[in-house]
C-alpha cells in the first residue's frame, strides 16, 4: 500500500474527519475545520515524501531531537525502537511554515515505522477531538 493510502485510511477511520485539499496537498480536517495532518509529496522539491501533524508543546523538539517520549503522550514512538533512520537519519524534523507552532514532520519511505505513524495521527485527532 503507498503511503498515502496509508495516511488516509488511518484518519478517515474517524468518522468526523474529511479530506481536502490544502495548498496543493491531501489535508485532513476535524468536522471540517481544525487541521490535523497534511501530505508532503517532494514539497518545495525535496527527495522524499513526508506527513506534517500537528503535536502537543514539546512533542515535536523531542522527536526531532531523538528524546524519550513519556508514554502518556501517546504520540510517536509506536515501536520499542521507533522509526528507524532513513538515509542514516532521523525521520523526524521540523516543517517549514507550521513547524513553530508545534508541528512534526515524518519522513516516510520504506523504513517507516506505521505504529509511530499511526500514533502522531492519533495524538492530532484526540488532541482535536477535546476542542
Amino acid at each position: 500500500m503507498e503511503p498515502l493510502d496509508r495516511i488516509r485510511a488511518l484518519y478517515l477511520a474517524h468518522p468526523e474527519v474529511e479530506e481536502r485539499l490544502s495548498h496543493g496537498s491531501p489535508a485532513w480536517f476535524w468536522k471540517g475545520k481544525r487541521c490535523l495532518g497534511m501530505f508532503a509529496d517532494h514539497h518545495h522539491g525535496v527527495d522524499w515524501v513526508a506527513l506534517w501533524v500537528p503535536c502537543p508543546p514539546g512533542v515535536a523538539a523531542a522527536l526531532v531531537s531523538g528524546e524519550p517520549l513519556a508514554p502518556s503522550l501517546g504520540q510517536g514512538r509506536g515501536g520499542s525502537e521507533g522509526s528507524a533512520p532513513i538515509g542514516g537519519q532521523s525521520p523526524y524534523f521540523i516543517p517549514p511554515y507550521v513547524g513553530p507552532k508545534g508541528w512534526v514532520g515524518i519522513k516516510l519511505g520504506p523504513e517507516t515505522d506505521w505504529d509511530d505513524v499511526a500514533g502522531l495521527v492519533e495524538g492530532a485527532v484526540g488532541s482535536a477531538s477535546k476542542k
